[in-house]
């Protein structure tokens, strides 16, 4: 992969973010100026070390052609088997496109899949899960929030003998002992944070003004944008200007008016953001857009998760998104269901975590989804469907 690819579309001002760059620089770099890929960033790189292995890692993210290196052998399909979803609030795109994926999966073993939305509250997610304890089904899944904070849910689960499988409930991926989830199904959170920010570090030669958007609420992305401010801080050159926590379930309402707020503090200082989430850009993009702001950037926004569609057609149209880090939603949802299975069948979790990846207008080839290929067909063969 070339440079260009990394850098498409990043103006020369991009090195015009530091304090020390003289008024005539700046006066001919105004914000809104966008220059073609051949076009990199120049001048003083702003960490020249962390700024290079910044570049590596970030074309080995780039990359497309990654094989299938999940399981290939475990227990065929039992079958009869019903399965309760419990979504954090199906507006955040993560949440629902692994729901989607999990619905996916159940067809082809021949289960029951039911969504019960809690709504983005802790009273609607806390129903959510009573509900679904009440059902009393085959397994639960915890999607995208936090299980201590239902607790007492959690509690009912065990003693009903109900296995719970978390999606993004705890940090780490994997089994958890507390709370107790057979399995959490997640790409690592450290891997994603240090790729957005080495992201930013790289395209913009380890010189950058950045925002960071998080949810402060939900502990696994609160951990997300701590992990992500401490990357940032390897390149003295990349300063974060602001943190924006922002709960999720208000963003749509909330994040164009602090988008208003930073562009009104920082003017051309503001030159890269990176979300929790790409929903929040979705968001900015009318705020961005009154202002006047170019689709293409800057600010570059990336999003560190969770790479639904319409982060996506963001990115390939150049509105106001510049790249993701996408988790591999469809494939996360077969995951549950085999992981699911294997419960089940009495066997461990599969230990399974997908890699990381840096999806751009470059090498997503105009599709809407990132996941690695052969997923589909190693789950069935494991399944012997």
């Amino acid at each position: 992969m070339n440079r260009a690819t990394v850098h498409r579309g990043f103006p020369p001002r991009l090195a015009a973010t530091t304090l020390l760059v003289a008024a005539a620089v700046l006066a001919g770099c105004e914000r809104g100026s966008s220059t073609g890929p051949e076009n990199a960033t120049t001048g003083p790189n702003g960490c020249p070390a962390v700024h290079a292995r910044a570049e590596s890692a970030v074309e080995r993210a780039e990359r497309t052609d990654v094989p299938w290196n999940g399981p290939t052998s475990g227990p065929a399909a039992v079958t009869g088997r019903s399965i309760v979803y419990v979504a954090q609030t199906m507006t955040n795109p993560g949440v629902a496109g692994a729901a989607n994926g999990v619905r996916e999966a159940a067809r082809v073993v021949g289960w029951n899949v039911r969504v019960i939305d809690g709504g983005g509250t802790p009273a609607g997610i806390q129903s959510a899960f009573s509900q679904a304890v009440a059902l009393k089904p085959s397994g639960i899944v915890i999607g995208g929030f936090d299980p201590n904070s239902t607790s007492q849910q959690v509690q009912q689960a065990g003693a009903a003998g109900i296995p719970l499988i978390g999606w993004h409930a705890v940090a780490a991926p994997g089994p958890s002992e507390n709370p107790r989830l057979f399995t959490n199904v997640t790409t690592r959170v450290q891997d994603v944070a240090r790729i957005s920010a080495q992201w930013i570090i790289a395209t913009s030669n380890g010189n950058a003004g950045t925002v960071v958007f998080t949810d402060a609420s939900i502990p696994f992305a609160k951990f997300k944008s701590d992990l992500i401010g401490k990357q940032l801080a390897t390149c003295p050159g990349v300063r974060l200007l602001a943190s924006a926590n922002i709960p999720i379930p208000d963003a749509s309402s909330r994040t164009p008016r602090e988008v208003s707020s930073l562009l009104s503090r920082f003017r051309s200082e503001w030159t890269h953001s990176v979300a929790i989430n790409d929903l929040y850009f979705a968001d900015a993009a009318p705020a961005f857009r009154a202002a006047g702001e170019p689709g293409e950037g800057p600010p570059f926004n990336i999003g560190a998760g969770d790479g639904d569609p319409s982060a996506f057609q963001r990115i390939n149209n150049e509105q106001y998104q510049s790249a993701t880090v996408p988790e591999p939603l469809s494939l996360q949802g077969w995951q549950i269901v085999d992981e699911f299975n294997r419960a089940f069948s009495g066997q461990p979790a599969s230990g399974y975590v997908a890699p990381v990846h840096i999806s751009t207008a470059d090498n997503s080839e105009g599709d809407t989804t990132w996941n690695p290929s052969g997923y589909q067909e190693a789950y069935r063969q494991i399944w012997r469907r």
